[in-house]
């Protein structure tokens, strides 16, 4: 990747829906350039999907809450992949240690919340142990960018 690639992904991940005039116009490069290099990314999976960010607060979603679960380590994939299909995550990871999630919620309250915690967490075997915090103030936050 060279340094207009990287300024294209700069100008993409603060507004995916940007034209490629607009491109064109921001990076000194005609427009037809600018396609075929959006087209370049696209086709060597830089950009794996252009898609829009959602205020989850205008949804209703107002308790953002951080889970870390330690699971009987033959039991993480599954109990990743079950608790990933669940409405109220939003992101899950494996981590290193192969006995941690890392996960974090969405809800519309406490009360739902603790609802997803009794039915998904609580009494399960697997689980070792769990530990979670609300979010109380966004200082920074991801925007598009580095999936990671």
């Amino acid at each position: 990747m060279n340094k207009l690639d990287a300024a294209l992904l700069n100008i993409l991940t603060k507004d995916a829906r940007v034209s490629f005039a607009d491109i064109a116009r921001q990076l000194d490069i005609s427009r037809a350039h600018a396609r075929t290099r959006v087209q370049a990314l696209v086709d060597d999976g830089v950009i794996e999907q252009f898609t829009a960010v959602v205020n989850p607060e205008k949804l209703g979603k107002v308790i953002s809450t951080f889970i870390d679960l330690k699971i009987v380590p033959q039991y993480i994939e599954q109990v990743a992949e079950e608790l990933a299909s669940k409405q109220e995550v939003v992101s899950l990871y494996i981590m290193t240690d192969l006995r941690s999630l890392h996960i974090h919620t969405l809800t519309d309250s406490y009360e739902a919340f603790d609802l997803f915690a009794k039915e998904n967490l609580f009494g399960r075997q697997e689980v070792i142990s769990v530990e979670c915090n609300s979010l109380l103030k966004r200082v920074k936050h991801r925007r598009g960018g580095a999936r990671l």
